[in-house]
């Protein structure tokens, strides 16, 4: 179990299968006073394993392994073990992959560029609950994120009217959740992360009156807000 104490260091696990890099990123990680390696993994099987035994605060997630890849563990890891901070450490940033792994539960995502210091920042705000993407990665989001929202502009006759008190972000966020997007899915649509998300449809809650999603997304529905 995680040390409850605040001083504790942040426990992780390595899942990279190349050994050179794998192994380097323990040492490398394990010598900083604030991280404690506990396990490491060669594919994603053995990932999930490790998870399982050592119930780490996080885990760096190479994308491309053998037996199941890093998108699969992700997903499994999401239900499993959602109190688990997943980070994405690859060679590859498309936009497909990113969006793929952050829908599927991965509160970060990094290239293998990243050096340490930036590595282990990344996992102690992933742990934190915050969702943080290397700039390059992010930079590619945001340029495929501003085409759709254009074409989305270009086709739509009016712009909905806000009432009850909704911000602009709470009626964007109720939107995409009456077009049937996870919170996960929001989340890495508009960079935010998952406790924010939350945040954010249960004022969407008090605001509307509506007691689960489904009387939320009605209210969505009557206010044209889809």
């Amino acid at each position: 179990m995680t040390d409850p104490r605040p001083d504790a260091p942040l426990r992780i696990v390595v899942a990279d299968d190349q050994a050179t890099i794998r192994e380097g990123l323990v040492l490398m990680l394990d010598l900083l006073p604030d991280i404690q390696v506990v396990g490491a993994a060669a594919d994603g099987e053995q990932a999930i394993a490790q998870v399982a035994e050592h119930r780490p605060d996080a885990i760096l997630l190479d994308l491309h392994m053998p037996v199941l890849d890093g998108l699969e563990v992700t997903r499994r890891l999401a239900v499993s073990h959602p109190e688990v901070a997943i980070v994405v450490l690859t060679t590859y940033a498309n936009d497909t992959s990113v969006l793929d792994t952050l829908r599927a539960g991965a509160r970060a995502y990094l290239t293998k560029n990243a050096d340490r210091r930036h590595i282990a920042r990344t996992l102690h705000s992933a742990a934190d609950g915050l969702t943080v993407l290397d700039p390059r990665v992010q930079e590619m989001l945001l340029s495929a994120t501003s085409a759709t929202s254009a074409g989305s502009r270009a086709a739509a006759v009016a712009e909905p009217v806000l009432t009850d008190g909704l911000t602009a972000r709470e009626g964007e966020i109720l939107t995409l959740m009456a077009r049937g997007s996870s919170n996960s899915e929001i989340a890495a649509m508009l960079f935010l992360s998952a406790n924010t998300v939350k945040t954010h449809i249960n004022r969407i809650f008090a605001k509307t009156g509506s007691r689960d999603r489904v009387a939320a997304i009605r209210y969505a529905q009557r206010h044209g807000l889809e």
